[in-house]
Order: C-alpha cells, then sequence, then structure tokens
C-alpha cells in the first residue's frame, strides 16, 4: 500500500510538473510575438490585481469585490470567474499603450473564454454613454443587434458615437460560426485600418454580403442594409476618445452593462494586426490537448 501511495504521489507530482511547464511554455510564446502590448492569465488570487505581460504591468483592478479564481483555463490553468455583475478596469489616464488609435493604426484583441450566455463584453476601450460615447475598440461575444448573435464580435470606432442614424454603433464585424455555450474558445478580432475580421478557434470564416436588420426596432430607422459582416469595411481608423480599459463590461445609458457571464481564462492585445497564420498558431498552442 505504501509504495502504491508513493507511486501515485510521484505521478502526481510529475503532471503537475508538466502540466506548469506547458503553460509557461505557451506565455512565453506569446509574449515573445511581435507588438504584444499586454498578456493577463488571470492567475491571481481573488482581490489582487490582475498583472500582465508585455510593455507594461497594466493592473486589473476588480470593481465589483473579490473575483474569484477557478482552477481551470487552457492558458495558465487558472481563469477569472465573471459572474454578478464583476468586472475589471484600468483608467483612461492610465492606459499608456494601450490607448491604440490613429489612421491605419492596427490592433488585435485576443481572448481565451468559456461563455455562458447573453451579451458580453470581453475587453477593450470601450465606452458607449459618457459625452455622447468613447467608443475606441472591443471584443465582444453576442451583440444580437446587426448580425453577430452568439458570434465573435470586434468592434471599432472613430468617432466614439453611435454609427448615423442608429443608436448604437454596427461598426464591427461578426465570425461566421456560433460560439458553444460552456465551452471554452479562443476568441479573436484584427483590424488594420481599413477591415475588422473576427475569429473563432483561430478560424476566419469569410460571410457573403447580407441584410443587416434594424433587430432593435427603433421608429424612423432603415430597415437594414447590404454589407458583409466578416470581413467588415472600416477605413475610418481608431480614434483617441478617452474610454477607460475594462474587462467583462462597459459604461452603457442605464450604468455599467454587457457583463461577460462565464470564465475569461486570458486576454491579450496588440498594437499591430496580427496574420491569420499567427492566430491559428496561437489556437494550436493553447487550445490543442497534448500528451505528456
Amino acid at each position: 500500500m505504501k509504495h502504491l501511495i508513493s507511486l501515485l504521489l510521484i505521478t502526481y507530482f510529475f503532471l503537475s510538473a508538466c502540466q506548469t511547464s506547458q503553460e509557461s511554455e505557451k506565455i512565453s510564446k506569446i509574449t515573445s510575438i511581435d507588438g504584444l502590448i499586454a498578456l493577463w492569465d488571470f492567475s491571481e488570487n481573488p482581490g489582487e490585481p490582475r498583472m500582465a505581460r508585455g510593455v507594461g504591468e497594466f493592473p486589473l483592478r476588480e470593481m465589483k469585490g473579490p473575483v474569484e479564481r477557478i482552477a481551470e483555463g487552457p492558458l495558465s490553468g487558472f481563469s477569472a470567474s465573471m459572474k454578478d455583475s464583476a468586472y475589471f478596469s484600468i483608467p483612461y489616464t492610465e492606459t499608456g499603450r494601450l490607448n491604440i488609435h490613429g489612421k491605419n493604426q492596427g490592433v488585435t484583441v485576443l481572448g481565451w473564454v468559456n461563455w455562458e450566455g447573453k451579451t458580453g463584453f470581453v475587453g477593450g476601450m470601450w465606452n458607449e454613454y459618457t459625452d455622447g460615447g468613447k467608443r475606441q475598440y472591443g471584443l465582444f461575444v453576442h451583440l444580437p443587434h446587426y448580425n453577430g448573435a452568439e458570434q465573435v464580435c470586434g468592434h471599432i470606432s472613430w468617432t466614439g458615437k453611435p454609427t448615423p442614424p442608429f443608436p448604437y454603433s454596427s461598426d464591427y464585424s461578426a465570425s461566421k460560426e456560433t460560439l458553444t455555450k460552456g465551452s471554452w474558445h479562443f476568441v479573436a478580432f484584427t483590424y488594420e485600418g481599413t477591415e475588422i475580421r473576427s475569429y473563432l478557434d483561430g478560424k476566419f470564416e469569410a460571410r457573403e454580403p447580407e441584410l443587416i436588420r434594424n433587430t432593435a426596432g427603433f421608429d424612423g430607422l432603415p430597415d437594414g442594409v447590404i454589407e458583409s459582416k466578416n470581413p467588415y469595411y472600416f477605413p475610418d481608423g481608431m480614434g483617441d476618445n478617452g474610454s477607460d480599459f475594462t474587462v467583462g463590461a462597459v459604461v452603457l445609458s442605464r450604468g455599467l452593462g454587457n457583463f461577460f457571464e462565464g470564465k475569461i481564462g486570458g486576454l491579450a492585445v496588440f498594437d499591430r494586426a496580427l496574420s491569420g497564420e499567427e492566430i491559428l498558431e496561437i489556437h494550436q498552442l493553447t487550445m490543442t490537448p497534448r500528451p505528456y
């Protein structure tokens, strides 16, 4: 019996060491990619700022009390449990190089998420209300207005305001495939100054031009326009509009909203548009099970 217990303990510690090594390898490879501004792996304990690797630490502060840490996640083995209107924030004055903006300026946002439903903001600089709107860039899942239901959505804004004549911004790309609730996904979008592209699980799938309906049902607004949602043509660029950097929620007219429900196991921001090959490689690195 003692020998069996010793063998089990040795096996446990061996597997744990292998798992830790693999997680360190994932993070090391991502941080070596050109253009990385910040990578959070959400391995910190509740009550602690979530610190980034990259050009700065960019501490994400809990804004609704302690956020539970779950021992599950494809990046570090941990994740933040987003529920009860939990979210993280960095004040605009501390965003530094996360404040990515300009004409022809690229950006990429990657997220490792386990989404449980409802409109959810993963991360970025996006404020839909203050001073008429301070939208800039943001990664969402499930934007049912303008053909983004249960899909990965990458939002970009130049003015920070809604898209005329609509009450919201409709300038986003949306993945062709939908997310599965309660499952881990690798979600991403890129923007190189002309087109926004959304990726689900490492894949970009183009969408044919389609009718973008006014599903919000506001009187006096057009029923829809014909356009492609992936890629989404947007040559305007990103404005420097003054939003905080938030994870898990954005400011709406009614207050904080678009709360992400589920687990966030990682978030990364780059100041360039990663290629499709790079995004696929990151997906394979972080989401493909590997034998010990």
